[in-house]
């Protein structure tokens, strides 16, 4: 694995998309009692991303320090716990400090930005049914090169497919369906003619995970609105009659 090198990718990601979104977050609201419990979340979460930049920051300049003078041994330790860290899933406790907002448009053709996709793509499909952990390390790879592209490249013509794919990511390889709902909603929004059923993987999830059935009822009717894929228009279709009986 060459993970160090993914490691300063996901520290600069990180970097770039707490900065970029922590202007667009709630500011914090005194009164006369302190802080309310939603500003008091929002300065926790900023001081944990910041926290998790620090310390990968510390270990790859740790890990480059062995390295320069020779110290195969400590090196190797400093290597490990990267390979440790950035193994951890992390939750997006304030999704607003995570996903850009819905009024990016895909609109540029970047080469740039197509090739952090075509990058990460080659990560995300990599897959083996016997190496499981090899698999987990693939699809943090192509994690953290798609939010790179969105952090970097916001008007890139990509932005709306890496969404949807980062969307698959948080869905099927790390179960986070609230990240995962809101990455499928991001890809429509940004790109409204997509071809991706970003927005039926959305009301499934809203549906299925998150039992928030209103919310998916929209995306159901939206879907029988605006796709032309009979298969996800029959299934949308099939769902609204489910949920309007159940309503009654």
């Amino acid at each position: 694995m060459r993970f160090p090198t993914i490691a300063v990718l996901a520290g600069l990601a990180l970097g770039q998309m707490g900065r970029a979104l922590a202007q667009s977050a709630p500011a914090p609201q005194n009164s006369s009692r302190g802080a309310t419990a939603a500003s008091a979340d929002i300065e926790l979460v900023e001081r944990l991303l910041a926290a998790r930049r620090e310390y990968e920051s510390a270990l790859e300049a740790l890990r480059l320090q062995y390295h320069a003078i020779g110290d195969v041994e400590r090196e190797r330790w400093a290597q490990e716990e990267l390979f440790q860290f950035n193994r951890i899933v992390k939750q997006a406790y304030r999704l607003e400090l995570d996903v850009p907002p819905p009024t990016l448009q895909a609109t540029v053709n970047i080469p740039a930005a197509n090739e952090l996709y075509r990058q990460a793509m080659v990560y995300k499909e990599k897959w083996s049914p016997f190496r499981s952990e090899e698999n987990m390390d693939n699809q943090r790879r192509a994690e953290v090169l798609l939010q790179q592209l969105l952090t970097a490249y916001p008007q890139s013509d990509r932005i709306g497919d890496s969404a949807y794919q980062l969307g698959d990511i948080y869905d099927r390889s790390f179960k986070q369906y609230r990240r995962a709902a809101t990455y499928f909603e991001r890809c429509f929004q940004w790109n409204p003619n997509t071809r991706l059923d970003a927005r039926l993987r959305a009301a499934r999830l809203y549906d299925k995970q998150l039992q928030e059935r209103a919310r998916a009822l929209e995306l159901y009717k939206d879907v029988t609105i605006t796709e032309t894929d009979t298969k996800r228009m029959d299934e949308a279709k099939a769902r609204i009659a489910e949920l309007s009986t159940a309503k009654r």
